[in-house]
């Protein structure tokens, strides 16, 4: 992962959560909040919670005495997340690095991250702080996406954009979103991290989008794929998502679409 790849800001927050919270992350959103209520917890800590989708999913569903920290390392996505969500006093809004949490030993029965640890650069550190702010019996429960190859509008952009800058090809998505998907790693890490409990569930959804352009800029414009278009080429931002877009029709195409994304749930258990 390099540098940049952590760096959301500026309209990246507001078209991730307009274009990529429903292409690709609600259902999973769902998801990971029907799995947080089945351990009933009474304190829960999110970290990387993005522009707020599971906090959105879940918040309804935890008891009225439960309280729900919710953070994440970049202020602006989590000032977004919290513009798009009602008056609960049971949240509280934190900027926090996952790395280096700041909270008491034993403070939650949950810890829950949902896509963000391919964006930790040492996940062995984020493992070990989220097993040390959890209460005996407390669970980790996070998801993180498969291969690209099996994230089909991930993998036709990223190939788009291969043949546009075929001698410096962006390839944000492969290396970063769907850069940690090996499940044996994913064990070892959480082992290491001292985690003796690890299930790993693999589970396919489907992507959904009213025309071909909704993929070209979720993925395009919507994501860090972005900056490093622009850096590549000033001005071509437009260009590179039309071309997408063309791809996507192409082989999908022109009108309603849907293809396959698959990621990763796991719970690790203290």
């Amino acid at each position: 992962m390099l540098e940049a790849d952590k760096v959301f800001a500026g309209s990246i927050p507001e078209n991730y959560d307009r274009h990529m919270v429903p292409l690709i992350f609600e259902a999973y959103a769902a998801e990971t909040a029907r799995r947080a209520v089945s351990f009933s917890p009474l304190a829960v800590l999110e970290t990387a919670a993005g522009t707020g989708a599971v906090t959105r999913a879940l918040a309804p569903k935890l008891s009225p005495g439960a309280s729900y920290i919710v953070t994440d390392l970049n202020q602006p996505m989590l000032d977004y997340a919290a513009s798009r969500e009602g008056p609960d006093s049971r949240i509280t809004w934190r900027q926090a690095d996952a790395l280096k949490l700041p909270f008491e030993d034993a403070a939650f029965d949950l810890v829950c991250c949902q896509f963000g640890a391919m964006f930790f650069p040492d996940r062995a550190a984020a493992y070990r702080e989220a097993k040390r702010v959890l209460k005996p019996g407390g669970h980790f429960l996070f998801s993180v996406w498969d291969r690209i190859e099996e994230n089909v509008f991930a993998d036709d952009v990223t190939n788009a954009l291969a043949t546009i800058f075929p001698h410096d090809p962006p390839r944000f998505l492969a290396r970063t979103p769907h850069g940690y998907h090996d499940k044996d790693l994913i064990r070892r890490d959480l082992e290491a991290a001292g985690f003796s409990d690890v299930t790993i569930d693999t589970r396919a959804e489907q992507s959904r989008a009213s025309s071909p352009r909704v993929p070209a800029v979720a993925y395009c414009q919507g994501t860090l794929l972005r900056n490093e278009i622009e850096a590549r080429e000033a001005g071509r931002l437009a260009s590179a998502t039309d071309y997408a877009e063309s791809m996507i029709a192409d082989r999908h195409g022109r009108g309603e679409i849907a293809a396959k994304i698959q990621a990763h749930i796991i719970v690790a258990s203290v």
